[in-house]
């Protein structure tokens, strides 16, 4: 009994010892977090601690299922303008104060982190704060860390808004007790947030430095603008509306031959019912344009228009060529001229849309596509892509019979996923700029918008009425995203971040390996001892600070997966309710507010921000406080002991 009793207690003592190097590997960030997580797991099982089922068992864990799922979810949404929409209305409704912008930004972030994960939140939303700051005369450091802090508090409002708030639901079910439900934690969440914008309004703000970024980021619409001047595109842009005796009535853009007999391109074919309404805003006009494909649902998505496009009566055809070859084309097919307005704003409403895109790509010293005209590399077949116009130099070409040379740009407009195709070309393109953020900010709601609102709206739903487990929930809104056109497969796999999937896979083990060699008894023995015997208030406070003194620089998921275990047990003991104490840690996790490392949402404000390491020190050190003081009185009350 005695060698058994030594066995165990040398097992506890190497888990502990593989467990501080763990954490050693962690701060220093030399080694990547789920590396690090990878090499802990190994060395439990290499040490015969935890066997082979248990050292596999975190990548069949239902917590890191739901977190994947949660990924696709969050990119549907984004993919669909869903969160680009939402974040223009609380930009919209902020305005030109900056006190109103600061209040409006941290609640819509809260809102919005509570049901897409914090990090696609904010990079949803970085873009428009840094511009949004730009425009009212203050600068972005003024609002990016509100912007993180916030993100990281709206997590704490529902059951997905975050992954440890996931943890502490799995550990209590695990554990035989019935879990916190979908928007329990709203209960301390709220008080929380309201608390976090009071602080940052009338102390945290002030606070905040005031840095200037070297340059003024440019916005979606200046972007589209400075192309469209660098290739002189808005002096060739034409809208034809097709006549009732007009010969092109019928007939597809292969037969019509515009292309080869005119040297024009077709960018769009406009129905006739949103040919009718010039005279709308760009607001109705996204409304209108929403509700005429609601009502071709069944019908697959307006793309760029190809060779077997049919051109109907009263259509109107965005062209792109020169004014003889345009003025020829009129005359020869009996079309009318309508204007095209050549500000940024409607360049950027007739060239963009959430599915269509444009991108500056220049050719490598490699290209095969080097001495051959466009015709010739046949884009079109190949990748889906238009060639608006080629720029080399300072000089802009004619691409008819043009040879393209090394170091040629050429404008390309297609899909977004084609033009991301197109990227993937290495050898033969560099794809200038990232049309992946640029697609992000096109606000434009379609029926894909419509299911995406729906999956989710139903993941909330099977959620709160338990008719489903929650994985199961956030698995089915996931496939449904995907079945919708919401996403295609591919980007639903990279939406997915297997770093932050690996390493909570990969932390599980700890769990496990803490709990059969007693090495999570023994840590809540000595909480219960040291803090126990003073009262439960007290434990509460230890948990809070051992939890956030973690989350500040390791993963917020791998500190609940490694301190969840170890409250409930201390609870146990002390023969009080588990659910003040798990609370606790779900709202201490995600506490990050002292360093740039502790979140990834830190990290994303801290270069736009030209933020310091003791800027988040100086304006989190007292909201951190404040979580802890309201969480002490408040838990108590709404979860007694």
């Amino acid at each position: 009994m005695e060698d058994k009793a030594d066995n165990g207690k040398a097992f506890m003592i190497l888990t502990f010892a593989i467990l501080a190097f763990t954490i050693i590997l962690f701060v220093s960030g030399r080694i990547r977090s789920d590396l690090v997580a990878l090499i802990s797991v190994l060395a439990l099982f290499l040490a015969e601690i935890i066997s082979l089922d248990q050292a596999l068992s975190g990548f069949s864990d239902s917590t890191v299922l739901m977190i994947a799922a949660l990924f696709v979810v969050g990119e549907g949404l984004s993919r669909t303008g869903v969160t680009a929409w939402l974040g223009e209305k609380i930009l919209d409704v902020a305005g030109s104060n900056k006190v109103r912008l600061l209040v409006v930004l941290m609640v819509g972030t809260a809102v919005l982190s509570a049901f897409i994960s914090n990090t696609g939140t904010v990079a949803t939303l970085l873009p428009a704060v840094v511009a949004a700051a730009w425009r009212i005369g203050s600068v972005p450091s003024k609002f990016l860390i509100p912007l993180a802090f916030s993100a990281n508090t709206g997590g704490l409002l529902t059951l997905t808004g975050t992954p440890p708030n996931i943890v502490v639901a799995d550990t209590l079910h695990n554990a035989g007790f019935e879990p916190f439900s979908y928007f329990e934690y709203a209960l301390i969440g709220l008080p929380l947030l309201i608390s976090a914008v009071i602080y940052m309004v009338f102390i945290g703000r002030k606070l905040l430095p005031r840095r200037k970024a070297d340059e003024r980021p440019a916005e979606l619409v200046e972007e589209v603008g400075q192309l469209a001047e660098t290739f002189a595109l808005s002096e060739e842009l034409y809208r034809l509306r097709v006549r009732y005796s007009s010969r092109l009535i019928g007939q597809t853009l292969e037969k019509a031959g515009l292309g080869h007999d005119y040297n024009v391109t077709v960018l769009s074919v406009e129905s006739a019912s949103m040919a009718d309404t010039p005279h709308l805003g760009s607001a109705e006009r996204a409304q209108r344009s929403a509700l005429d494909r609601l009502e071709r649902f069944q019908e697959r998505d307006p793309t760029v228009p190809g060779p077997d496009t049919v051109i109907d009566s009263q259509d109107v055809l965005l062209v792109k060529g020169s004014g003889e070859a345009v003025y020829r084309l009129m005359a020869d097919f009996n079309l009318g001229v309508l204007p095209v307005e050549d500000d940024d704003e409607a360049l950027s409403e007739v060239l963009l849309s959430s599915e269509i895109g444009i991108a500056e790509v220049l050719l490598t010293p490699r290209s095969v596509y080097i001495g051959r005209t466009v015709v010739q590399g046949h884009f079109a077949e190949k990748f889906g892509v238009q060639v608006l116009s080629i720029r080399r130099g300072n000089q802009s070409l004619g691409y008819a019979s043009q040879k393209l040379a090394f170091g040629d740009a050429l404008l390309v407009r297609g899909t977004w996923q084609d033009i991301d195709r197109l990227g993937s070309e290495r050898r033969n393109f560099v794809v200038v700029g990232s049309p992946e953020a640029m697609s992000r900010q096109v606000v434009e709601l379609t029926p894909r918008s419509v299911i995406a609102v729906l999956a989710l709206l139903g993941m909330i739903a099977m959620m709160v009425t338990g008719i489903v487990p929650a994985v199961v929930a956030t698995l089915i809104a996931a496939v449904v995203m995907v079945l919708g056109g919401c996403l295609t497969m591919s980007q639903s796999y990279r939406s997915i971040s297997w770093q932050s999937v690996v390493l909570i896979a990969a932390m599980i083990p700890m769990s496990t390996a803490l709990a059969v060699t007693g090495g999570a008894e023994f840590l809540a023995d000595s909480l219960v001892n040291s803090f126990g015997s003073i009262g439960p208030l007290a434990l509460m406070a230890a948990v809070f600070i051992l939890t956030t003194a973690f989350s500040q620089v390791i993963n917020n998921t791998a500190t609940a997966l490694l301190v969840a275990p170890i409250v409930l047990r201390a609870a146990v003991d002390l023969d009080v309710s588990p659910y003040p104490l798990l609370m606790i840690v779900a709202v201490s996790a995600s506490t990050a507010f002292l360093t740039p490392i502790g979140t990834t949402t830190n990290l994303m404000v801290m270069t736009p921000g030209d933020y310091r390491f003791n800027d988040y020190m100086r304006a989190g050190f007292p909201l951190l406080l404040i979580f802890l003081l309201v969480s002490l009185l408040l838990i108590p009350l709404i979860w007694p002991f």
